[in-house]
């Protein structure tokens, strides 16, 4: 292996210090979860207490959303509600092959973008300049103005 080649590691063969930092940052947290195993009932505890906590914070939030960002809530809440669904079926417990996430990032997208898309269409509007209209302005004088 030459110089470099191991992940977070610097041209000089010394950890770079971003890597060096996320790593121990890693061992911290790996510390605390060995520390905490034993007390699976504070941990749950301390999962609901937090739960609890960001939902209130959604429920406080919501008074300031406008009606466009609660379609997108309820978009998310139907997606969640899918996604444990299908948690409950065997047929839906794919492999992870990379075509597979291919094809899952086009759905996605195209699920995502279909109103924005809808409406570029609606409007003729072409996000590239290839076939587009161009303006003519003023013809210029080559007068500048006196200062």
């Amino acid at each position: 292996m030459s110089e470099g080649d191991s992940v977070g590691e610097s041209i000089h063969g010394k950890p770079s210090v971003v890597a060096a930092f996320f790593t121990r940052i890693g061992q911290i947290y790996q510390s605390w979860l060995d520390k905490s195993t034993p007390f699976y009932a504070v941990r749950w505890a301390a999962t609901l207490l937090l739960t609890a906590v960001y939902m209130i914070r959604v429920y406080i939030l919501q008074t300031y959303m406008t009606h466009e960002v609660n379609d997108c809530g309820h978009s998310a809440t139907k997606g969640i509600v899918i996604a444990m669904i299908c948690t409950f079926f065997d047929a839906f417990n794919v492999p992870v092959f990379w075509p597979i996430l291919v094809m899952y990032f086009i759905m996605l997208f195209c699920i995502t973008m279909k109103r924005q898309i809808k409406h570029m269409v609606k409007y003729r509007y072409l996000p590239f300049t290839h076939g587009k209209r161009t303006y003519k302005g003023k013809e210029e004088t080559g007068k500048t103005f006196a200062s």
